[in-house]
């Protein structure tokens, strides 16, 4: 590099750190904290992790409702689920952090871990993290960052520019602690689930979302459901029981005996009902990368919360819909405005759900 070039976002006590011999280890802990959509994410990583130190116990530390999805995880021995103080939004008691923290800090140190990768959004400080495992006595402390973080990291690799695929930037992480890349497909293994046959295609429409900002709203899901169901397709409506209105609300409004609602199931079933659905319509929402996993089509109500180019589904035939705003990405929870993101005609979503349909079932006559 010349004198005197400066690399943007670099900070000069970044990338820096010793070669690492991952045969050697013996105890990983990988990091992601944030919601079940970005584990999701995360299988890239993992497996490659698995692959570079086969002989390793791989451990995951993930949010209580991230680590939901366990048991679907081939490269990782144990999920242990925790209540995150970094991820927890405003109003908690001095006292309720401090003892998640101790509690977080006692998993980590009974762990004995040879070494911890702490994965993160561009958004999000991977600091508190590495702080836990420097006091947890974890000597190998691996993390993206453009902000100083001192001595709390081994191991400070400097992101990649944005923006970036969610996936490649996890494995930017892992190539710069020499982890070769194992693909980049999205992995979940699909638990043995008896669904009821369908004797017409499946559209699965999952009309929830981890925050309002990111939901089409219900009336105009129920008119695509509507519609969809006219063309001779079944829709199955799929959401947790905190969203028993919300799904509801849509079945009621269509009033049709093939729109009809899902009973509240765990996780893994869910994943199984996603798997025999054939196409998807959600939000950018868990779901997207549950069907992007598992193999299923897959029709996106793309909210602006996110840049299309952050986590879009890249191993399945998708859609995603979106309204060009300039408040795009507003990363809010609520919509500060009209949504005008998701203003989006629920003629234009069934049709491109039948599209794929179209392709997915093979025969123009499957769906009318």
């Amino acid at each position: 590099m010349s004198a005197g070039l400066v690399r943007p976002n670099h900070h000069p006590a970044a990338d820096t750190g010793a070669p690492i011999t991952w045969s050697r280890l013996r105890r990983i802990l990988a990091v992601r904290t944030d919601n079940l959509g970005d584990l999701v994410m995360l299988t890239p990583a993992l497996r490659a992790l698995r692959a570079a130190a086969p002989q390793a116990r791989l451990d995951l530390l993930a949010s209580c409702g991230a680590a939901a999805a366990a048991s679907m995880l081939p490269a990782v021995d144990t999920v242990l689920g925790a209540r995150i103080p970094w991820q927890q939004v405003g109003g908690v008691a001095v006292p309720e952090l401090a003892n998640a923290q101790r509690h977080l800090l006692g998993v980590l140190a009974t762990g004995c871990y040879d070494a911890m990768v702490v994965f993160t959004s561009p958004t999000q400080s991977p600091w508190p993290a590495a702080q836990l495992g420097a006091l947890a006595g974890i000597p190998l402390r691996a993390l993206h960052s453009s902000e100083f973080g001192g001595a709390l990291a081994s191991h400070w690799v400097t992101p990649p520019p944005e923006p970036v695929h969610q996936v490649d930037r996890s494995l930017h992480l892992l190539a710069a602690l020499g982890v070769p890349d194992a693909g980049r497909h999205l992995e979940l293994v699909v638990p043995p689930v008896p669904l009821p046959r369908a004797r017409r295609p499946v559209a699965l429409l999952v009309p929830g979302g981890s925050a309002p900002a990111k939901r089409y709203p219900a009336e105009r899901f129920a008119a695509v459901a509507a519609s969809i169901a006219s063309a001779g397709v079944e829709v199955q409506v799929s959401g947790t029981a905190a969203e028993h209105d919300l799904t509801r609300s849509i079945v009621d409004s269509v009033g049709r005996v093939s729109v009809h609602a899902l009973e509240p199931v765990p996780f893994p079933a869910f994943v199984a009902q996603v798997a025999a659905a054939d196409v998807v319509l959600c939000n950018n929402s868990a779901a997207m990368h549950v069907a992007d996993a598992v193999g299923t089509p897959v029709v996106v109500t793309y909210a602006g919360t996110e840049r299309l180019s952050d986590m879009p589904p890249r191993s399945v035939p998708s859609r995603l819909l979106q309204q060009a705003v300039p408040c795009s990405p507003c990363r809010q929870f609520q919509c500060p405005y009209e949504h005008q993101c998701l203003d989006i005609d629920p003629e234009d979503v069934a049709s491109a759900a039948l599209g794929l349909l179209r392709t997915r079932v093979g025969t123009p006559a499957a769906v009318s």
